[in-house]
C-alpha cells in the first residue's frame, strides 16, 4: 500500500507540473489584447533607481514587476543585476557578471531549462506579470519565437526525464550508506531508505545505468513478480533480483539487508 501511495504522490507531482506548463503555453498563444510589449532599451529604464519608472525584470521574455521584492533587486541589492533586463541564463549558472547576465540559454541541458521553468513558476506566483520582451523569445507581434518554442520542448523533455527518474527511484530506492575511517563502509536497506516509503525492505545491489561511469547502491525487492511483469502469474517470485543491470556485492550474503566492508 505504501508503494502505491508513493507512486501516487509522484504522479500527482508530475500532473501538477504538467498543469503549470499547460497554463504557460496557453498564455504564450492566448489572446494578447492589452498586452504590453517592451523593447530592451525601454526595459533597461526599470531598474528601481531614483527617477526610474519602476522595478522590472524579464525571464524567458516574460516581464515581471518585482517592486514588492525591492530589497532583493534594487540598485546595490544582491540580485540588482537582474533588474531591467532578461538574464535568464544566470538563473541557472549563477554567473552575475555582465557576461553572464544574458538571455542566451543556448547549450543548457533540459534539466537546466526545467530549472528556468521552475523559476518562471515562482515569478508567476509571487510577482505581477506586466508584458513581454521583444527579442530572443518574443517577436514584435508578441508571439513566441522559434527559440522559445525550442525551450518549451526542452521543458517537456525535462519533465519526462524527471518522471522516469521518479519511477526508477520507486523501483530501485537508493541504499542507506555510511563510512568511517575506523569501520570502513556500510550499506543497508530499510523501508524508508532513499527517501522512498514502501512496504518492503530489499537487499543492497550495484545498479549499472547506461551512460553512468560508476554503479550506485540500490535496494532490490527479493519476492514477488519483477517490476515489469506485475501481471505475470508464472513469475519466479524473486522480485527484481534477476534484473540484468544489477550485481551482487562481493563478500556480502545475497539476501542480506546490510553489507559491511571493513578497511
Amino acid at each position: 500500500m505504501l508503494r502505491l501511495c508513493g507512486l501516487g504522490v509522484v504522479l500527482s507531482l508530475v500532473a501538477a507540473a504538467a498543469a503549470v506548463l499547460g497554463v504557460w503555453l496557453m498564455d504564450w498563444w492566448g489572446p494578447r489584447s492589452g498586452l504590453r510589449l517592451f523593447v530592451p532599451e525601454e526595459l533597461a529604464r526599470y531598474r528601481g533607481g531614483p527617477g526610474d519608472p519602476g522595478l522590472y525584470l524579464a525571464l524567458l521574455g516574460r516581464v515581471y514587476d518585482v517592486s514588492s521584492g525591492r530589497k532583493h533587486y534594487e540598485p546595490g541589492a544582491h540580485y540588482s543585476g537582474f533588474a531591467g533586463r532578461d538574464a535568464s541564463r544566470a538563473f541557472v549558472t549563477g554567473d552575475y557578471s555582465e557576461a553572464g547576465l544574458v538571455d542566451d540559454v543556448t547549450g543548457l541541458s533540459s534539466s537546466e531549462i526545467l530549472i528556468l521553468h521552475n523559476w518562471l513558476s515562482f515569478y508567476e506566483k509571487n510577482y505581477i506579470f506586466v508584458g513581454r520582451l521583444v527579442g530572443r523569445f518574443y517577436g514584435e507581434d508578441g508571439l513566441p519565437t522559434s527559440e522559445l518554442i525550442q525551450v518549451e520542448a526542452m521543458v517537456t523533455k525535462g519533465m519526462e526525464a524527471n518522471e522516469q527518474q521518479q519511477r526508477d527511484k520507486q523501483k530501485f530506492p537508493p541504499c542507506n550508506a555510511e563510512w568511517s575511517s575506523a569501520k570502513g563502509s556500510r550499506l543497508w536497506c530499510s523501508q524508508k531508505s532513499g527517501g522512498v516509503n514502501r512496504d518492503w525492505i530489499g537487499v543492497p545491489r550495484k545498479l549499472y545505468k547506461p551512460g553512468a561511469k560508476e554503479p550506485h547502491c540500490v535496494c532490490v525487492r527479493t519476492t514477488g513478480p519483477p517490476s515489469d511483469q506485475q501481471d505475470n502469474p508464472r513469475h519466479s517470485n524473486r522480485g527484481d533480483l534477476d534484473n540484468p543491470n544489477l550485481e551482487e556485492y562481493t563478500g556480502c550474503s545475497p539476501l542480506a539487508m546490510e553489507c559491511s566492508f571493513p578497511i
